[in-house]
């Protein structure tokens, strides 16, 4: 029994053993290239020395998991796979791991035939565990070889191709016998200190042609083979601005807030044109996602308003707030009340989201009032943005909205029971005080709104022919429990006879005619369609009742809402007006209009006066008339000089716009002007190059009139020689 379990030991170590090197083997081939590239070039490439460490340290945290997982193998593990491998152990080699004592008879004699079988099916030296090691090998010769090449580069080929370049400024004017005695620039550094509303830090440009921030200030530090008697800096053409020289070395900084163009000039030697861009600061953006620009909060809603708004800046926001604006009152008893509300905005953010609930209540508003707002952020510079004016406005149910207002006349037929509105607002009152009130107070003030709103449907009911209660609600009349029982009819009630026995009779006739308020089909108050809408709106006001009389006023209120806005469509239906004479003038767009400043469609007065334009670019044009000269093999003098110099400075002050547009032209130009100082033949390609940027400076000219010229075919000329013969004839 002791043997086989030192043979079951055996096994598992053997296989630790076994699986341990070849884990150990795989963490050596990828640790092996992090070590060759941190050998190659050690720190002198963060980028790649960080990922050569990154790779070591993987490669052992990879050999730590591995031995963590194989310690994790016990013996029941090798005893199945002893199972799987060897059918002769007959699936028992498990009760060699459990004590004798505990075993049965037939489990003893099974444990003593697998001890047998296992000192039998395996040999001492023999392996049971067959691993796949020719992956690991073929990986591990592959890291060899990778790592033997990395060693075998030259170490500078990377290592200087992550360096940035130094900065070379050209100077395509210095002939080559001059360019090995002359001042030569050996070292040019550039160095841009961002405005401190970017709260960036300051960097080295990469290249003479630059791009910086709006107010940045640009420092340029060059150094020379030998002093230099003029070291300037000429920026658009102008002025040329000299460099001061401290030991050895001339430096110049400039703020820049507008495009330029520049170059070095070194005494006398001019390099070639370069561009500073100016990056402009952007104003903060403002994106308002809810609220609709209108917004109406209906009769029964709450009277909150959520405002979800994305704020966003390119270096970021300084500060933002909400202003609301309160108008309460109507015509010209409004009066208006700004508030600034805070909308969690704090500290220096690029981008900001808005989610913010207003209670409008807590801003003393109520129905009929109106809330104009707008958000408003200011970023780090100068910049200032403003949203749109939005507007939210609780609905007044006192009140009928119609624009015809303004333009109708008198309305004859009067507001009808306006205490629909109240019964809700005593429903909702007694709704919020239940929890402080008795029981029996509570059941007495749901009761007596019942009887209100029993009152209000029987004076409604009288404009559909409903004078007796007993018609009135879903039942019809009909007594609560005995639905589906006749209607017992008596004598002389109209049902068991016609109601005239002439139907000649002038009361026949005119019958159809009359008003009948004791008949409620027969009632012509209102129209079909009004009528429908009234009956809706009683059938709603019985089920309110009912439920306000059995104590259930939460269930009542729905219904009274819903009734109430169907008796404001009646009453909008049944208005009528009698047209004003004289001027009708279009209807306002109050919402849309107030407090926008929209002066867009109000034109001042204006004085039309005609002056002649003054010519622009006229060196441009003069410089165009001496380029046509050269193309046909005139002759040039050291004054065209001066007259390309003048027409080279109106080309740089329209580079500005698009500086990088003129740069070949102005450096083409700048060679012309050397062929002639050297009195030398004209660059053929300078001439079409500068004679291209200045035809495009040019502004198009005005169309003049001309002949338009006919092309006739034979048939046609053939045809006006026969006509003009006959009108000879």
């Amino acid at each position: 029994m002791q043997n086989s379990l030192h043979t079951l030991q055996r096994i598992r170590r053997e296989y630790i053993r076994a699986k341990g090197w070849l884990y150990t083997l795989q963490a050596l081939a990828v640790a092996l290239v992090g070590a060759a590239i941190l050998y190659k070039w050690r720190l002198e490439v963060p980028l790649l020395a960080g990922l050569a460490i990154l790779t070591i340290f993987g490669a052992l945290l990879y050999l730590v998991w591995a031995w963590s997982q194989l310690q994790k193998v016990k013996l029941e593990q090798v005893a199945r796979h002893l199972n799987r491998t060897y059918p002769q152990l007959e699936e028992s080699t498990g009760l060699l791991l459990q004590p004798t004592s505990e075993l049965n008879l037939l489990e003893r004699l099974q444990q003593q035939r697998v001890t047998s079988q296992l000192q039998t099916a395996i040999p001492e030296k023999q392996s049971v565990f067959h691993l796949q090691k020719k992956p690991t090998y073929t990986a591990l010769g592959i890291a060899v070889l990778v790592a033997a090449g990395i060693a075998a580069l030259p170490a500078a080929s990377i290592a200087d191709a992550t360096k940035a370049a130094p900065l070379q400024l050209d100077f395509p004017d210095t002939p080559a016998a001059v360019a090995d005695t002359a001042v030569s620039i050996q070292k040019i550094d550039i160095t841009i200190t961002p405005p401190a509303y970017t709260r960036r830090k300051a960097y080295q440009a990469d290249q003479p042609n630059l791009r910086v921030e709006q107010g940045a200030r640009v420092t340029w530090r060059i150094s020379t083979n030998r002093p230099a008697r003029t070291l300037q800096l000429v920026l658009n053409e102008g002025r040329p601005l000299p460099l001061q020289s401290q030991n050895g070395r001339y430096t110049l900084s400039r703020t820049f807030i507008e495009p330029a163009l520049y170059h070095i000039a070194i005494n006398g030697q001019k390099s070639a044109y370069y561009t500073l861009e100016i990056i402009p600061d952007e104003a903060p953006t403002i994106q308002i996602k809810k609220p609709e620009q209108y917004t109406e909060i209906l009769f029964g809603d709450p009277q909150r308003v959520t405002i979800r708004a994305e704020l966003s800046d390119d270096y970021g926001l300084r500060d933002a707030n909400m202003i609301a604006t309160v108008a309460k009152g109507s015509g010209e008893a409004v009066k208006f009340r700004e508030e600034k509300i805070s909308i969690g905005f704090s500290g220096q953010r690029r981008n900001f989201s808005v989610n913010k609930t207003i209670d409008l209540q807590k801003l003393g508003m109520t129905y009929g009032d109106e809330l104009y707002f707008y958000v408003q952020a200011w970023d780090n510079h100068r910049g200032y943005t403003r949203s749109e004016t939005y507007f939210v406005q609780i609905e007044d149910t006192t009140i009928v909205e119609s624009m015809d207002d303004l333009t109708m006349g008198v309305n004859p037929v009067p507001e009808y029971f306006r205490s629909q509105r109240q019964i809700i607002i005593d429903t909702e009152k007694l709704i919020k005080e239940q929890k402080t009130l008795s029981r029996a107070v509570f059941e007495e003030r749901g009761n007596n709104l019942g009887v209100d709103q029993k009152l209000l449907r029987l004076r409604y009911g009288k404009f559909l022919g409903e004078e007796f209660e007993s018609g009135i609600g879903p039942g019809g009349g009909i007594p609560e429990g005995e639905e589906g029982h006749e209607e017992e009819h008596f004598a002389g009630d109209g049902h068991d006879h016609p109601e005239f026995e002439d139907q000649t009779s002038v009361e026949a006739l005119l019958d159809p005619y009359l008003h009948k308020h004791d008949q409620e089909e027969a009632a012509t108050f209102f129209e079909p369609a009004v009528k429908a809408k009234l009956k809706g709106a009683l059938a709603q006001m019985w089920e309110a009742e009912l439920r306000l009389r059995t104590h259930r006023p939460k269930e009542a209120l729905p219904y009274e809402y819903k009734a109430l806005r169907m008796l404001k469509e009646v009453q909008q239906s049944t208005r009528a007006y009698a047209a004003k004479t004289g001027f009708d003038p279009p209807p306002l767009k109050e919402p849309e209009k107030r407090l926008t400043g929209d002066l867009n469609k109000i034109k001042p007065l204006t004085e039309r006066r005609t002056v002649e334009a003054d010519t622009k670019l006229p060196h441009t044009r003069q410089a165009l008339q001496w380029l046509e000269r050269q193309k046909q093999g005139g002759r040039y003098s050291q004054q065209d000089v001066a007259l390309l110099e003048r027409a080279g400075r109106e080309l740089a002050q329209e580079a500005l716009a698009k500086p990088g547009r003129y740069l070949r032209a102005m450096q083409d130009l700048r060679t012309l002007i050397a062929d002639i100082n050297a009195n030398r033949p004209l660059c053929n390609d300078c001439l079409m190059t500068v004679e291209r940027a200045w035809y495009e400076l040019l502004p198009p000219a005005k169309p003049s009139p001309q002949k338009q010229s006919t092309t006739r075919s034979k048939l046609a000329k053939s045809y006006l020689e026969q006509l003009s013969e006959s009108s000879k004839k």
